[in-house]
C-alpha cells in the first residue's frame, strides 16, 4: 500500500464512515464501514473578488449566493449582482449571523457563493504539453494551513502554473478558507489529486517531469537551477517539516532559497511565491510561449 493511504477502518472511527452492510461479530451486529468519497472541494466561494472571478470565469454552475442583508450593493459587489443576474443565479439576503455562521473563513466580506464542485484532472493530463506551453507544475507535501493554500494558489495562477497537485490525505483541500485567500485564482488553475506524494513523483519522472523540492538545507539555490525551461515541477513541504524524507529523496534535485537575516526559514507560501516567479522569469527570458 502506497504510503499516504488509509487502510481497512477500524471500529472505533465508525463515526467516520457510512456503512455499506451489515455483519455479525461476536454474536453482535456491526457495520462495514467504507471510506467517504474525498472530494476536491471548492463548493463555497467566499470573498468578493472570489465569487466574482467564479461567475466570470462559468467554468462550473453556482447554485446561489448569500450575500448580508448590512453590504451595501455598490461598487464589486453590484459587479456581482449583475452578472449573477444574467446568469440566473439567484442572490439571498441573510442576516450577517446567519452568514457568519456559515463561513469558513476569517472574512467572507459579507458574501458566500454555492457552487458545483471543482473538476478534478488525471495527473496524466496535467504532463500533457497545452498550447505549446511544456507543463510547469507544482506539487504540495502535506500543506494544511488553508490560508496558505489559498495564497499558494494565487501565486501559482499569477506565475503562469499549469497544473496544481494536492494529496488525497494529510493534507488540505480547497476548503472555504482557500477560496478566500486564493482571491479567485482557483477558477483558473487545473487540479490532479493523488493517493500518495513519492508515487507521484515516480509517475512524473516516467514522463520526463524534472522535480525540484525546495529545501532549506540544499546547496544549490532556486536561482541556480537551468532546467526551468524543461517540464517541471515544484514541490513544497509542509509548514515548519518540510518535505518528508522519502518525498526528498525521490526529487531529481534539491533548492533553497539564499536567506540573509536571522530568522531560519520562510513561511510555506511565500517560498512558493518565490520559485514560482523564478521559474516564470527564465522561462519568459528565453521567449518561452506561456498558457492564457
Amino acid at each position: 500500500m502506497a504510503k499516504g493511504q488509509r487502510g481497512a477502518p477500524k471500529l472505533n472511527q465508525a463515526k467516520s464512515f457510512r456503512g455499506q452492510r451489515p455483519q455479525i461479530v461476536r454474536g453482535v451486529e456491526k457495520k462495514a464501514f467504507i471510506p467517504r468519497e474525498r472530494t476536491l472541494g471548492g463548493e463555497q466561494v467566499e470573498g468578493r473578488q472570489a465569487v466574482k472571478e467564479l461567475l466570470l470565469a462559468k467554468n462550473r454552475r453556482v447554485k446561489e449566493i448569500w450575500l448580508s442583508d448590512s453590504v451595501d450593493r455598490v461598487g464589486i459587489v453590484e459587479e456581482i449582482s449583475e452578472l449573477a443576474f444574467h446568469q440566473r443565479v439567484p442572490i439571498i439576503s441573510v442576516s450577517r449571523t446567519k452568514l457568519d455562521a456559515t463561513a469558513g473563513s476569517e472574512g467572507s466580506q459579507g458574501i458566500i457563493a454555492f457552487a458545483e464542485r471543482l473538476q478534478e484532472t488525471p495527473l496524466e493530463e496535467l504532463i500533457k504539453i497545452r498550447k505549446g506551453v511544456k507543463p510547469f507544475l507544482i506539487l504540495l507535501d502535506g500543506v494544511t494551513d488553508p490560508y496558505n493554500l489559498g495564497a499558494i494558489l494565487r501565486s501559482a495562477e499569477c506565475a503562469g502554473v499549469t497544473g496544481v497537485i494536492l494529496p488525497e490525505h494529510r493534507s488540505v483541500h480547497v476548503t472555504p478558507a482557500a477560496t478566500k485567500s486564493a482571491a479567485g485564482a482557483i477558477e483558473h488553475l487545473r487540479f490532479s489529486m493523488v493517493p500518495g506524494v513519492p508515487a507521484a513523483l515516480q509517475e512524473l519522472s516516467k514522463a520526463g517531469v524534472w522535480s525540484v523540492g525546495l529545501d532549506a538545507e540544499a546547496d544549490q539555490s532556486i536561482y541556480q537551477v537551468t532546467l526551468y525551461d524543461q517540464p517541471v515541477v515544484l514541490v513544497f513541504g509542509a509548514e515548519g517539516k518540510g518535505l518528508a524524507p522519502l518525498v526528498r529523496q525521490r526529487c531529481d534535485l534539491l533548492a533553497s532559497i539564499p536567506q540573509y537575516g536571522h530568522i531560519p526559514s520562510l513561511n510555506v507560501s511565500n517560498a512558493a511565491a518565490l520559485a514560482m516567479f523564478e521559474v516564470a522569469r527564465t522561462r519568459s527570458s528565453l521567449d518561452l510561449p506561456a498558457e492564457n
